[in-house]
C-alpha cells in the first residue's frame, strides 16, 4: 500500500499544438523562420540604406587595386565596344544602314553590359558571401539587390562618358534624353528579378555561375547590341516570320532599343513595336514580383549545409 501511494503522479507532456500555441501567445516565433511576405518587404525597407552603403562600397572596392582606379568603371565598357566596332563594324560591316553607328554601339554594349552584370553578380549574390549570411541576420534579398544597386551606379557613370560619345558625334541633346530615366527604372527591376532567381539557384547550385557566361554571351549575340534586328530580318530572305517580333521582344533588346531611342536622334522609332513601353513594363513586373517572390519562398534555406 505504501509503495502506491509514494508513486509521483505521472507528468503529462504537453501536446505540441499546445507548446505552439503557448509560444504564439507569449510572441515567439521558430528561429530563421521565413517572415511573411509583407512582413518581409517592411523589413527590407527598413535596411535600405545598408543596401545603399553595401552597394557603395562594393563599387569603391572593386577597382581600389588597379592604378587607374574608378576609371576603369568607364574604361571597361568602352574598351568592349572599340573591340565589337572592329569586328562587328569594320570586319562584318553591320554598321551598313546604321545611321550614327558608333553611338547605337556604344548605348548598346552600356545597356546589356549592365544586365550582363547584374546577373552575373546575383548568381555569387548568396553563395559568395555566406560568412555575411551566417553571421547576421537581415533579409537575405539585400544581397542581390545591392549586388545590382552597385552594376546600376557603374552604369550611372559610363552614362557620362556616352552623353559625351553622343555629343562628339553630333547627336544634339534633346527633352528625350529624359526617357532614359524610366527605361533605366524599368531595366533596374527586371535585372533585380532576374538576380534573385539566380541568387536562389545558385545557393544551391554553384556551378550555375560557371554556366551563365555561356548563356549571356548566347542572349547578347541575339539583343542586338552590335547589330540592327530589323537590318538583320530584312536581310535573310527564308527566315520565318515569327523570327524577327521574337527577337525584338527579347527583354535585353527592348530596353536596348528604348535606351536607343531616347538618346539617338536619327534612331528611326517605327523600329520598335508600338506596344514596346508596355512590353518593358510587363517584363520588368514579371521579372521583378515574381522574383522577388520565388527567392522569398526559400529565404530559410539560405546559408544551411
Amino acid at each position: 500500500m505504501s509503495q502506491v501511494l509514494d508513486t509521483p503522479p505521472p507528468t503529462t507532456v504537453p501536446a505540441d499544438g499546445d507548446l505552439a500555441a503557448l509560444a504564439a501567445r507569449h510572441g515567439l516565433s521558430v528561429s530563421g523562420a521565413r517572415p511573411s511576405l509583407p512582413a518581409y518587404v517592411r523589413r527590407l525597407w527598413a535596411r535600405r540604406h545598408f543596401i545603399g552603403a553595401f552597394a557603395t562600397a562594393k563599387l569603391t572596392a572593386q577597382y581600389s587595386q588597379a592604378k587607374l582606379g574608378q576609371v576603369w568603371q568607364v574604361m571597361t565598357p568602352l574598351l568592349n565596344a572599340a573591340v565589337y566596332y572592329f569586328i562587328f563594324g569594320v570586319l562584318l560591316q553591320t554598321k551598313k544602314g546604321v545611321p550614327d553607328y558608333v553611338p547605337f554601339l556604344v548605348t548598346g554594349v552600356f545597356v546589356w553590359t549592365f544586365t550582363q552584370s547584374s546577373i552575373m553578380a546575383g548568381t555569387r549574390a548568396i553563395s559568395g558571401n555566406l560568412g555575411l549570411v551566417r553571421a547576421l541576420h537581415f533579409p537575405r534579398a539585400a544581397l542581390p539587390l545591392s549586388f545590382c544597386l552597385q552594376q546600376l551606379q557603374q552604369l550611372l557613370f559610363s552614362m557620362a562618358a556616352l552623353v559625351v560619345i553622343l555629343l562628339a558625334f553630333g547627336v544634339p541633346p534633346a527633352a528625350s534624353w529624359l526617357l532614359a530615366v524610366p527605361v533605366l527604372v524599368l531595366q533596374f527591376t527586371f535585372n533585380a528579378g532576374v538576380s534573385m532567381v539566380l541568387a536562389r539557384v545558385g545557393a544551391k547550385t554553384p556551378d550555375i555561375a560557371q554556366l551563365m557566361p555561356f548563356v549571356l554571351r548566347t542572349w547578347m549575340y541575339v539583343s542586338g547590341v552590335m547589330w540592327s534586328i530589323d537590318h538583320l530580318v530584312a536581310d535573310r530572305e527564308g527566315l520565318p516570320s515569327w523570327v524577327g517580333p521574337v527577337l525584338q521582344a527579347n527583354p535585353a533588346a527592348v530596353y536596348i532599343d528604348l535606351m536607343r531611342f531616347a538618346l539617338i536622334d536619327s534612331f528611326d522609332a517605327s523600329r520598335l513595336p508600338a506596344h514596346v513601353w508596355a512590353l518593358a513594363a510587363g517584363w520588368a513586373l514579371l521579372a521583378g514580383v515574381g522574383g522577388f517572390i520565388y527567392f522569398w519562398k526559400a529565404e530559410e534555406t539560405y546559408g544551411r549545409g
